[in-house]
C-alpha cells in the first residue's frame, strides 16, 4: 500500500533504500555526491533542500540491480512510486535518463540532469590526482572532458546538454561541483 502523495519520506527511509538495493561503495558514494550537490542547487534557486537531496541520493538507487536501459530508472520509479514518494521527485528521476523521453521541465529535473554525470566525472578526475579535489580547477575538468579515452562511460553530450538547460555558463557549474564536492569530501572519500 502506497503512503500519502503530500507526505516527503525522510532521509533515513531514503538511505535504507539506497542500501538495500546498492551494494557497491562507488555507487553509493555516487549517490552521497549528487545528494550533496542537489542540495546545494536547492540553496542556490531557493528550493526544497530536502526534496532535492532525496532526488540526488535516489536517482540511481535500481542501477546495480536493474541496470538496462530498458529497467533503469523505470523499475525504481515504480518502487519509488508504491512507497509514496512525490510525482516531482520521480519525474526528475525519470528525466536525469535522456533515453526515457522525459522531459525536464523543473528547475530540480534540470538540476539533476546537469549535476548526475557531472558529479561522477569530477570525481573520475579527483581520483587521479594526488591532491585529489584540493585546487581543482574547471580549466583541468575541461581538458580531460576533450579526452574521450577518460571516463569513457561519462556522456559528454550529458554533461553539455544538462548545463545548458541550466542556463549557466559550463565554467560556473563545473566550479559550483567541484565546490560542493570540496566541501563533502570526507564522505566521498576524496580528502
Amino acid at each position: 500500500m502506497s503512503e500519502p502523495e503530500n507526505r516527503v519520506p525522510s532521509r533515513d527511509d531514503a538511505l535504507a533504500l539506497l542500501y538495500e538495493y546498492t551494494k557497491t561503495d562507488s555507487l553509493r558514494k555516487h549517490a552521497f555526491a549528487v545528494e550533496a550537490v542537489m542540495r546545494s542547487c536547492a540553496q542556490k534557486y531557493g528550493e526544497d533542500e530536502e526534496l532535492y537531496a532525496l532526488t540526488g541520493l535516489l536517482h540511481d538507487f535500481d542501477y546495480e540491480m536493474y541496470p538496462t536501459a530498458e529497467q533503469h530508472p523505470f523499475v525504481g520509479n515504480k518502487i519509488l512510486e508504491e512507497k509514496g514518494y512525490p510525482e516531482a521527485v520521480r519525474h526528475a528521476i525519470m528525466g536525469h535518463a535522456p533515453y526515457t523521453k522525459v522531459q525536464r521541465e523543473s528547475m530540480m529535473a534540470k538540476c539533476l540532469f546537469a549535476s548526475d554525470e557531472l558529479s561522477g566525472f569530477i570525481i573520475a578526475v579527483a581520483l587521479m590526482r594526488p591532491t585529489k579535489l584540493e585546487g581543482l580547477q574547471p580549466s583541468s575538468v575541461r581538458k580531460k572532458l576533450k579526452d574521450k579515452a577518460f571516463a569513457r562511460s561519462v556522456s559528454r553530450e550529458d554533461i553539455k546538454n544538462g548545463v545548458a538547460e541550466l542556463g549557466v555558463p559550463e565554467d560556473e557549474h563545473i566550479a559550483f561541483v567541484i565546490e560542493v564536492l570540496q566541501e563533502n569530501a570526507d564522505t566521498l572519500g576524496l580528502k
